[in-house]
């Protein structure tokens, strides 16, 4: 990637991403640590259509991120997938040119906010989680 204040010549790969992303995870505070070990992380360049069908979005790039599985607590089911967290990169990498908003800012804040899920925190739970892991 380039370097800060220089535009990337390419578009990020799904393993620079990822590895942003891993940053991420590695930023948040230990007390969370012990309930992501199971967590798969994924990323795609889109969500599938069966996903974007069941969450009644029609424009693939509305969907940058999705977290799948039970919340910190639930009893887990026998033939449970293991949680996980999908990233989609076009629909970031989209987010990230209109915006401007720096992209390992971009991918922690989806990140956490999927996280967020898993744990179920809401919203201004989420808002101060992120801001604390701010790269």
């Amino acid at each position: 990637m380039a370097e800060a204040g220089q535009h990337p010549l390419h578009a990020p790969t799904a393993g620079q991403i990822e590895t942003l992303a891993l940053e991420a995870l590695g930023r948040l505070p230990a007390p969370f640590h012990e309930h992501l070990a199971n967590i798969v992380l994924f990323v795609e360049e889109f969500a599938d259509a069966q996903t974007l069908k069941d969450l009644e979005i029609d424009d693939p790039f509305g969907l940058t991120g999705l977290y799948r599985g039970r919340l910190v607590g639930d009893p887990v089911q026998t033939g449970d997938p293991p949680p996980s967290v999908h990233l989609f990169r076009r629909p970031l990498l989209d987010e990230w040119v209109e915006t401007g908003i720096p992209l390992d800012l971009l991918i922690t804040h989806v990140v956490v906010h999927e996280i967020g899920h898993h744990f179920g925190l809401s919203d201004l739970d989420m808002h101060v989680l992120e801001d604390m892991v701010a790269p």
